[in-house]
């Protein structure tokens, strides 16, 4: 082999240990705070305290934020532990996670970027896509397809009293998810993926967190961006 391919590969391998951090500052600082009265909780509930601050205590919350936004979603979170009761997925499994929705149409179609913290501690994008199917009936837990990074860095462990920033910007069809103003993943989430559209929104399961909640300035009313405020079994993810 010689020296200049050596160098070469030794350079590629350098380049894949650099922290996503470089050159990738978070766009936080371009959103605007929201409070509860802003929110549809399709499922669970979500206390306000003071300051606009959200505190979730049950083992399910779904929500989407009632104005349309462009597609970025910040959530400034303290992480306090475990709900009084818990609640598994729709496969049974038993997983404590907190994350935010994109493009969230409905309980069928929407993109998520979820920090989980129990079983395994990691940073997974997926998407639920279901052409012509709308509700939970229709859908189930059917659909989801979890999307494979460019890049992407090992998230922190979560413990309770942790306080974190989570964020996520979509440009077409381009995804970035930021953690404490670093990025931790970054890729392309597919063309299936601008099929529907929606507001932004926020997502827990068997996880108590406190929420500070943000995202883009209001765009003018489009019409179906934001599905009205439905609650029920039918709207659960």
């Amino acid at each position: 082999m010689s020296a200049r391919i050596a160098i070469a590969k030794w350079a590629l391998m350098l380049a894949g240990t650099i922290p996503l951090a470089a050159g990738s500052d978070s766009p936080s600082n371009r959103l605007l705070p929201y409070s509860r009265v802003s929110l549809c909780v399709t499922e669970g509930t979500i206390s306000e305290l003071q300051g606009d601050r959200l505190e979730v205590n049950v083992p399910k919350m779904r929500a989407y934020l009632n104005v349309p936004t462009s597609p970025i979603v910040e959530a400034r979170f303290t992480y306090l532990g475990v709900t009084p009761t818990e609640a598994r997925l729709g496969s049974g499994e038993l997983r404590r996670q907190f994350g935010l929705k994109l493009r969230a149409q409905d309980a069928c179609n929407l993109i998520y970027a979820m920090w989980r913290i129990e079983p395994e501690s990691k940073l997974v994008v997926s998407v639920k896509s279901n052409p012509g199917e709308h509700a939970s009936s229709q859908c189930g837990n059917h659909g989801y397809h979890n999307i494979k990074a460019r890049r992407s860095t090992a998230v922190p462990a979560l413990r309770p009293g942790d306080a974190h920033s989570l964020v996520a910007e979509m440009n077409g069809t381009e995804l970035k998810v930021f953690i404490d103003h670093a990025m931790v993943w970054e890729g392309f989430v597919g063309s299936e993926a601008l099929v529907f559209d929606g507001p932004i929104g926020i997502r827990s399961d068997n996880a108590r967190l406190q929420i500070e909640l943000r995202a883009g300035q209001p765009l003018e009313a489009q019409t179906g961006h934001v599905p009205g405020c439905r609650t029920g079994p039918e709207e659960s993810e």
